[in-house]
């Protein structure tokens, strides 16, 4: 459903979709449009950035946005958004394309606020022409620490907004060991445009994610303590998975020789996740065809008890696919037992397995109804702008 006569106002949606452009950052940012439409405001994409592309084909960082521009534009055109996104490098050599600059400008002085999806969009002063400003993280643990530890440049990009948001949805809590000062962190989560995945695939074989195996370069230190962004660390922690059950099990993930050699020895199939991200709708197949998801949390996100939950892991759930994912915290949140099932341990996965295999589409049911219930852009995007007074 689309609303034609926008009443609630310009709400400029900035974001990372042009900077990365692979499948899964563009459904996370499709998901805040619809939505927004959906809501009846009149949403726009900008990203006004100091910083190079990343360019797939290339697998670097570039001042050229062409090809990102080009890969990503159809998408927006085929939703709806053709005459209402904006690329601005703000670089040297940087170029414009979609609304001019001049337009950019204009519309930050008429928009009633701006999402800052990611917190990617750094705040200049003509940001600060829009009157309300709303930072949505998607990554907590990270910028709550760097306030704690006195991070000027943190600090100053999150007093650049008004209100905050995040994806951490226990902080504050007395069980969550993010610490939290000066700022007032709210909780929301993923929205999912809950027609984009709908299907009538048959179930897979594999139990499957998309995922980063090896990041790098985020760790972070807190009180002597590290913690951990690498996915390859947690998984290797449930690496006979295969061994214990006869379901399939599929990671997709761009990775060396060896890793492949390390997962196919312990009973993993493995495909390029970079391959299948490039185009939208072969990494919505993907996941539709899975038979479910099983993947980990990143060790920031569960020894601290942050109640974070992936963006990817509700488009499995709003594909009908019912997800086994490592417990962050999430479950005092999202019902978890039928469709959704957060583990810690071996014994858990294993349980969850059987509970899914016994009743499969009685799970799957479970699975698309907690998607509705709880990731439904409608109710996760009016839930946020209502709280932002928006």
């Amino acid at each position: 459903m689309l609303c034609n006569n926008p009443s609630k106002g310009k709400i400029i949606v900035f974001g990372i979709l042009f900077w990365y452009p692979l499948a899964g950052v563009t459904y996370q940012f499709l998901h805040y449009l619809i939505g927004l439409r959906r809501l009846g405001y009149d949403p726009y994409y900008v990203e006004d950035s100091g910083r190079w592309v990343y360019n797939p084909r290339l697998n670097d960082l570039t001042p050229d946005a062409i090809e990102n521009i080009q890969q990503i534009v159809p998408i927006l055109e085929a939703h709806g958004f053709g005459e209402r996104w904006a690329f601005r490098g703000n670089y040297p050599e940087g170029q414009c394309y979609g609304m001019t600059e001049s337009d950019i400008l204009k519309l930050y002085r008429e928009a009633d606020g701006f999402l800052n999806v990611t917190g990617a969009q750094e705040i200049r002063e003509e940001h600060l022409a829009c009157p309300r400003r709303i930072y949505v993280e998607s990554d907590p643990v990270a910028s709550q620490i760097r306030v704690v530890q006195g991070d000027k440049q943190m600090i100053a990009d999150l007093c650049a907004h008004d209100t905050h948001f995040t994806f951490g949805e226990n902080l504050g809590n007395a069980d969550c060991g993010v610490p939290i000062e000066r700022f007032h962190w709210q909780p929301t989560r993923q929205p999912v445009d809950l027609a984009l995945w709908q299907h009538a695939y048959s179930p897979g074989e594999a139990y499957s994610t998309i995922t980063t195996w090896n990041n790098k370069g985020k760790d972070i230190v807190y009180q002597g303590e590290t913690y951990y962004w690498r996915k390859a660390r947690e998984f290797e922690n449930f690496i006979d998975l295969p061994s214990r059950r006869s379901v399939q099990f599929e990671i997709a993930a761009g990775v060396g020789d060896d890793v492949k050699q390390f997962l196919n020895q312990h009973g993993w199939r493995q495909v390029n996740s970079v391959h299948l991200s490039q185009n939208p709708d072969t990494y919505r197949k993907y996941i539709q065809t899975s038979r479910g998801e099983f993947t980990v949390a990143k060790d920031q996100y569960t020894r601290l008890r942050s109640g974070w939950f992936s963006d990817r892991t509700a488009c499995y759930l709003a594909a009908g696919l019912p997800v086994i994912t490592q417990d962050t915290g999430f479950s005092k949140f999202l019902p978890t037992g039928k469709g959704l099932f957060g583990f810690e341990t071996m014994e858990d996965i294993l349980a969850a397995l059987d509970t899914i295999e016994h009743d499969y589409e009685g799970n799957c049911r479970a699975a698309r109804e907690i998607a509705t219930e709880y990731f439904s852009a409608e109710k996760v995007i009016g839930s946020l702008m209502e709280r932002a007074g928006l």
